[in-house]
């Protein structure tokens, strides 16, 4: 019996009733003292409901982003998507648009510490199980779950949650994109192995570990974490170019020789130091350099001027190598240098250096590679709150914000100054504040697309106190408070918190404020602004007869619900064609009917009522790409039967009856 229990593998059938199953190969190898015929062994990494999670990101849904004006900045100008909703299903929706034309994702998902939710994907489920089971909800239509310790899924339930979003998200990536994702002890081992399955272990490009609270955590039994990590995937390792960050102004202070020209630049030596550093592990590295002792300029022949002969060795003099081999030598002998050095038992002791400049050839500062221990002070995650603080005039706004410094930094190494950046657990909107920020540095045009889903605030909370009702709220708050700051010309403060609240003690900063007093100093056309999608139903109603029911007025209902605006329309069929949802939108009246023109006429739509041959006509005329209008829309039965050979008239040859559509 003990074997029998060690392998059974029960379930919950839909009674609620448990369902006992033996895993009876495993069973039968422990009862056999020889190898037993099986399934075939292989490595993998599983858990309960896998399949699930797969057949999850998979799974078709009906559903639609509907724009929401009242709460966008600059919504006609912006580049800039902030989505609410969740975020499965906003991956979902984005995969036909965006696929493929993210450069950089960043995450901080829940950590799963036990005390934290997870999203609740059971699509399925009616509206009465849905409560019972999450606890909250709201006209939003909330998905989460408490996972406690306590839970028997606690790490299943996180890794169901974490595996689909991932799978989608690696679609979202353009071939040299990079995501990066936060995380701490908790999950780190699990999220590696499904990053490892979904993105594949020859993408991992490396962890990074940040001191992200000196003081330490109280809050685990044995030990004070004073970290928290964040794992690099690339999309193609081949593909990936990964730049370097700024030299700290503690290293920069190292360039203090100058050469003829006036260039800063440092003495590194030639001396191979660290690993592989002796003779006999790269011989051809191993030679003699002679010395100019008048001048230190160095060759490798010997005559009456170049008559300082110099071999690499350690200063217990074991025999070593050079780090440049003789041809590299010939190439740059310029940049050497030789000088007298004092060594312990040798006079007249010699060693080669290289002059290493503080610039490149053509005028930019070198970078350093980023490294994979983040001790800096801007890492501190009290940074964050200061930030939150100085936007706010309350620093529990928020429950455990990131720094923009850690968002701004990874930034830098992966992302060009027109890429877009996916967060889709956007929390306090902390990327955005990033990008926002690093643009206003560096004169980038980098896009943000923010998904959260409006997760309630506790009544007890001080978000709540100060007026915000879920984290979306807050959210663009903070992306208008901190848009106005950088349009007023506030120097940017990276980690180490603002010096003052420009908006202390105000609950609310509305759009057209964030944009009405922008400082006239040269901003490069700095964009702050922000276009609020809603995740939403579809807009089409879910109109199903059975012939005995059907009837003739049935058949000329109209299929649009009604609560739906022409621009809800219109961002649908944006996503169903493809087109990118930061797309520049303009309106033109024709014939006293309001016409949408998106990206010039590269999509033209048109939804009003009692829409007439010579309003066709009119549209055809600007020969646009893609052309769609509502069945219900068209004037009379002329207007239907000349729809077609209006549009060939006058598109001619460029003419494609998929690109006309009805809905």
């Amino acid at each position: 019996m003990t074997h029998l229990k060690m392998h059974s593998m029960n379930k919950i059938d839909e009674n609620g009733e448990i369902v006992h199953k033996i895993d009876f190969d495993m069973l039968k190898q422990e009862l056999s003292t020889t190898l037993v015929d099986g399934r075939e062994e292989r490595y993998q990494f599983t858990w309960p409901d896998k399949r699930q999670a797969i057949l999850t990101a998979n799974a078709p849904i009906d559903k639609t982003l509907r724009p929401c004006r009242e709460e966008s900045v600059d919504f006609d100008n912006t580049q800039n998507l902030y989505i609410e909703g969740d975020n499965l299903e906003v991956l979902k929706l984005l995969q036909e648009t965006y696929l493929g034309k993210i450069k950089m994702i960043y995450i901080d998902p829940p950590y799963n510490t036990g005390n934290d939710f997870v999203y609740e994907d059971d699509f399925a489920q009616d509206a009465a199980g849905y409560i019972a089971n999450s606890g909250q909800t709201d006209e939003e239509g909330n998905r989460l779950v408490a996972n406690t310790e306590s839970n028997g899924r606690f790490h299943t339930d996180w890794l169901n949650m974490m595996y689909p979003r991932l799978k989608l998200a690696r679609d979202l990536l353009s071939d040299d994109g990079v995501i990066f994702i936060s995380i701490d002890d908790n999950e780190i081992e699990n999220l590696s192995k499904i990053c490892n399955e979904i993105y594949g272990e020859n993408n991992f490009i490396g962890r990074m570990t940040l001191l992200s609270n000196p003081r330490g955590s109280q809050n685990s039994k044995n030990l004070s974490y004073v970290h928290e990590s964040i794992l690099m995937y690339s999309k193609s390792y081949d593909e990936l170019d990964i730049g370097g960050i700024k030299k700290s102004e503690e290293s920069l202070s190292e360039f203090s020789e100058k050469d003829e020209n006036g260039k800063l630049y440092r003495l590194l030596g030639l001396r191979k130091r660290g690993g592989a550093w002796r003779k006999e592990d790269r011989p051809n590295m191993f030679y003699s350099i002679y010395v100019n002792p008048k001048n230190g300029k160095c060759s490798l022949n010997k005559d009456s001027d170049f008559c300082v002969e110099v071999i690499p060795k350690r200063p217990t003099g074991e025999l070593s190598r050079w780090t440049w081999g003789k041809e590299k030598f010939s190439e740059e002998k310029d940049k050497l240098i030789g000088k007298p050095i004092n060594r312990s038992g040798e006079e007249d002791a010699w060693d080669i250096f290289r002059k290493d400049y503080k610039d490149n050839p053509d005028g930019e500062e070198k970078t350093t590679k980023l490294k994979t221990m983040w001790i800096e002070k801007e890492t501190n995650y009290q940074n964050a709150k200061n930030e939150i603080k100085a936007l706010f005039g309350n620093s529990e706004i928020f429950d455990f914000p990131k720094p923009t410094y850690i968002v701004s930094r990874l930034s830098t190494i992966i992302t060009e100054k027109q890429d877009i950046i996916l967060d889709f657990f956007s929390g306090s909107a902390t990327t955005a504040h990033a990008v926002m920020q690093l643009n206003a540095e560096d004169g980038g045009n980098r896009k943000f697309i923010m998904v959260q889903l409006p997760e309630l605030c506790d009544e007890k909370s001080e978000a709540y106190k100060a007026g915000y009702k879920n984290i979306c709220e807050i959210g663009k708050e903070r992306i208008r408070r901190a848009g106005k700051q950088l349009l007023q010309n506030t120097k940017q403060i990276t980690g180490g918190g603002m010096e003052s609240s420009l908006f202390e003690n105000s609950i609310t900063v509305s759009p057209e404020a964030v944009l009405a007093d922008s400082n006239p100093c040269d901003n490069h056309h700095l964009d702050v602004g922000f276009r609020v999608l809603k995740c939403d139903t579809t807009n089409m109603e879910d109109v199903y007869y059975t012939p005995d029911h059907l009837n003739k007025q049935d058949l000329f209902k109209d299929n649009i619900k009604l609560d739906r605006s022409p621009e809800d329309l219109l961002f649908q069929v944006m996503l169903d064609l493809g087109i990118m949802l930061s797309s520049k939108i303009e309106t033109k009246e024709i014939d006293g009917k309001t016409v949408f023109y998106v990206e010039g006429n590269y999509l033209v739509a048109c939804f009003a009522e009692n829409v007439d041959e010579k309003t066709i006509t009119e549209i055809a005329k600007e020969k646009p790409y893609y052309f769609v209008m509502r069945d219900s829309s068209m004037a009379n039965d002329s207007v239907a039967t000349n729809f077609e050979q209006i549009f060939k008239t006058y598109l001619g040859e460029s003419y494609n009856p998929d690109n006309i559509r009805i809905i």
